[in-house]
């Protein structure tokens, strides 16, 4: 197969968690405290000179080959096409095509329906999206060249990054309330697992003995996807229609097409005010210089 093209980020949810009052605020500016309320996630400014992690997210993606992107934006979205395209579809930026699909909020709803329900509006207004593979991913979490290469290299119809949960650098309490990802001997999705009882854990190792979660970054093939995304069912809790419910919905019909990538290392992610300082430190360090031209020339 073709390596995949099409990268698809998701930055149009509520960002309710971040709005919330920050239980610990040693660290955070009164900007950083605006941003975080007034702004969705991916576009507080925790970079250098103020730029915001989805500058980091296209960086990489850049860099593992990506050259159309489809930022899926709010109603009230317009400070992204203020960053990142003028047109009404979009621009170019540092040689990658951007694109904008709005998610509406149906009108008896005040948040947004879930990320299924995003991707679903996003390939009715991109309906090429329906005919090839392309990849998904949050606009608030900072995934690798490496991860990024990997979904769009992956020769399997679809596939997610399955991350060992010990390589997560986040608090105990918080890793305990990731989902786990529970796959067949050959690395195929089986099953995910929300909030898993203690006594259930030992199940969900693969066969390297590492327990994996999903960190919503995915590739998937637009044909065998597109009905489930239309159709998938709502969350009986969150009352949203999500990207996992979909995609085991999908491979009920065609099962083992969605390999899990394995992969141990840290994913960056503005949650919530706390998660501010630790992602400029990690920005700080990780990234000193972001250099868009030595990215165009190797990319």
């Amino acid at each position: 197969m073709d390596p995949i093209s099409s990268l698809v980020i998701l930055a149009g949810g509520a960002s309710s968690r971040m709005k919330k009052e920050a239980a610990q605020q040693e660290g955070l500016s009164a900007e950083d405290i605006k941003q975080a309320n007034e702004r969705s996630k991916g576009l507080i400014g925790v970079g250098q000179q103020g730029r915001p992690l989805l500058d980091y997210v296209l960086y990489n993606a850049k860099k593992a080959g990506y050259t159309k992107i489809y930022i899926v934006i709010g109603e009230n979205g317009q400070l992204f096409r203020e960053f990142y395209g003028s047109g009404k579809s979009g621009g170019v930026f540092h040689g990658m095509e951007i694109y904008f699909a709005t998610q509406y909020v149906p009108k008896d709803r005040v948040k947004p329906f879930g990320t299924a329900d995003a991707l679903y509006q996003t390939t009715e207004q991109f309906p090429e999206l329906n005919t090839r593979r392309y990849s998904v991913c949050n606009s608030d979490n900072l995934y690798s060249v490496e991860a990024f290469k990997a979904l769009r290299n992956t020769e399997e119809p679809n596939a997610f990054i399955a991350y060992d949960r010990d390589a997560m650098e986040f608090p105990e309490e918080r890793i305990s309330r990731f989902a786990l990802v529970k796959l067949n001997e050959k690395g195929y999705l089986m099953d995910i697992m929300e909030k898993p009882e203690a006594d259930q854990i030992d199940a969900y190792k693969d066969a390297m003995g590492k327990l994996r979660v999903s960190m919503n970054a995915f590739t998937f093939d637009g044909v065998k996807m597109a009905p489930y995304l239309k159709n998938c069912p709502i969350h009986p809790q969150r009352n949203e229609k999500e990207l996992p419910t979909a995609l085991l919905n999908m491979l009920g019909a065609y099962p083992e097409t969605a390999i899990g990538i394995p992969l141990s290392e840290h994913v960056p992610d503005l949650t919530a005010k706390e998660d501010i300082v630790d992602v400029k430190n990690y920005l700080e360090k990780h990234y000193p210089i972001l250099d868009w031209e030595e990215s165009l020339k190797n990319g």
